[in-house]
């Protein structure tokens, strides 16, 4: 048995914990806040001021390996999120029938809910867990290194007191201050890319009225204009948010932060526009983020590890621009990897820093790659792609349910892109929807330019203001980081 220190109890932290536990580990989660997702939903999520998790009140939709990763490791867990309100979206519920049957079709599931629910649940199960002592409030402000080459870290500190481990997991976030403090103790810096991303994300909340509609039948999640993207993420307990994006560089992104005029906007493509003819009920102002980066951050270099004792996970290696909804399903997949590794990561972390280069680093390199083609077509408001054939992939998968499966292979991140789409099978089907559908042309289905810039102008006017005063909207705080998804392939759901 080994002892396990986790610096921060988010969703990587938390499930670090709980999956080291699971295995006989003894482990100290360590996080600076002092509040913890619990039972009352609502307030926790509406009401919880975290300037250090700005993502918190942003939409997400959680891709199949989180549900695959509670499933074999905390049935408990999952079971907790659907009892709490979580609800599962198969990619084929799409069709009225669902084909025939693969290997692997199964785990093709997205949960829909908010992060308050899996935090809640995570953190439920860890306080369950007798080998985990949970030290919320407790920063850790430092780690304790022994001489060696490389350095060895044998513990953190937190003020005065100290804390031995045998592991120190960095499960931090995106702000994590380990690499400062290895750089300060003297060790080879860690290796960091960061790509800056110029696109902001804007979204409000709603909830389906008990009296009204429930669904708005069988209309995709994601729209498109030429310099925008919208999108609706179909939550937990009722609750759905929508969502713009756009660049950041767009002059009419300041508007939008009025919420009738992002409503006005948002009723200009059809996948929002479906949700808000149901009359939901607004229960937030417009939440707005921007700055976001994709970054990656090795503790190993050309030499090897730079310390031994200590490895990141997470956000704290790996974090993207939410655009494809990475995030949690590969920070829980790092997890996993880091309980079931302990003794061995903890002799030598060599091995767990090849397999996050071979796992984890094609993911992030993607994600680059969609965020400079997403940021350059927002910011220059470019026309559709003039690839009929490639963009015929977007179209075609819904309604060939072959296509659809290479598509879920993407997104749930059991494919890469040129090996789920690149099959005969998939090109024969293709060809054959072209074939059936000779009028086909890319297109988006979002307003025009001029179509946008007269509404947004018309929705600001003063008169417009005052009705948005009246619209009621309960007090959440306006973030200004990172929120999820969308990419010309992934917009329309």
């Amino acid at each position: 048995m080994a002892r396990v220190a986790v610096i921060g109890g988010g969703i990587g932290g938390l499930g670090t914990a709980l999956m080291a536990a699971r295995r006989g580990h003894a482990v100290t989660l360590f996080e600076q806040d002092a509040r913890q997702a619990g039972d009352d939903l609502e307030r926790d999520f509406f009401h919880w001021p975290r300037p250090r998790t700005p993502q918190a009140v942003q939409p997400h939709s959680f891709l199949a390996p989180v549900r695959t990763v509670l499933r074999e490791e905390a049935p408990d867990v999952h079971a907790d999120l659907l009892a709490r309100g979580a609800r599962e979206y198969h990619d084929f519920d799409w069709f009225e029938r669902r084909p025939p049957h693969r290997d692997g079709d199964e785990d093709l599931v997205t949960l829909r809910t908010r992060r308050i629910v899996l935090e809640a649940a995570l953190a439920s199960a860890v306080r369950r867990e007798r080998t985990v002592e949970v030290r919320r409030g407790d920063r850790v402000d430092g780690l304790v290194l022994a001489e060696g080459r490389p350095p060895r870290v044998t513990g953190v500190r937190v003020g005065a007191r100290t804390y031995a481990a045998d592991l120190v997991v960095d499960a931090a976030g995106r702000r994590s201050p380990v690499p400062a403090w290895l750089i300060a103790a003297g060790c080879r810096p860690p290796v960091v890319e960061s790509h800056r991303a110029g696109i902001a994300y804007l979204c409000r909340w709603y909830r389906l009225r008990a009296d009204g509609p429930r669904d708005p039948g069988k209309v995709k999640t994601g729209s498109a204009a030429p310099f925008a993207l919208a999108g609706v993420f179909p939550s937990d307990n009722d609750v759905f948010a929508v969502h713009l994006v756009l660049s950041t560089a767009d002059p009419t992104r300041g508007a939008l932060l009025d919420p009738a005029v992002f409503e006005a906007a948002a009723r200009t493509f059809p996948a929002s526009a479906a949700w808000l003819d149901l009359a939901p009920e607004p229960l937030s102002g417009v939440l707005a983020m921007a700055g976001l980066d994709n970054r990656w951050t090795s503790l190993r270099d050309g030499e090897g590890p730079v310390v031994t004792g200590l490895v990141n996970a997470g956000d704290s290696i790996l974090h993207t621009n939410p655009t494809l909804g990475h995030g949690a399903a590969l920070g829980l997949r790092a997890a996993r990897h880091v309980a079931a590794h302990v003794e061995e990561i903890a002799a030598d972390p060599d091995a767990y820093h090849a397999w996050t280069e071979k796992a984890l680093r094609p993911w992030f390199d993607a994600q680059v790659k969609a965020d400079q083609g997403n940021e350059r077509r927002l910011a220059e408001s470019a026309a559709p792609p003039t690839d009929r054939r490639a963009a015929a992939l977007g179209a075609c998968a819904f309604d060939d349910p072959v296509v659809m499966r290479a598509r879920a292979l993407v997104r749930h991140l059991v494919l890469p892109a040129d090996e789920a789409y690149g099959t005969e099978e998939v090109e024969r089907h293709v060809t054959a929807w072209l074939a059936a559908h000779p009028e086909f042309a890319p297109t988006h289905d979002g307003p025009t330019r001029d179509q946008w810039e007269a509404l947004v102008a018309a929705a600001s006017a003063p008169a417009t203001s005052v009705a948005a005063a009246s619209v009621p909207v309960a007090s959440v705080p306006v973030a200004s980081v990172p929120s999820r998804r969308t990419s010309p392939r992934s917009s329309a759901v």
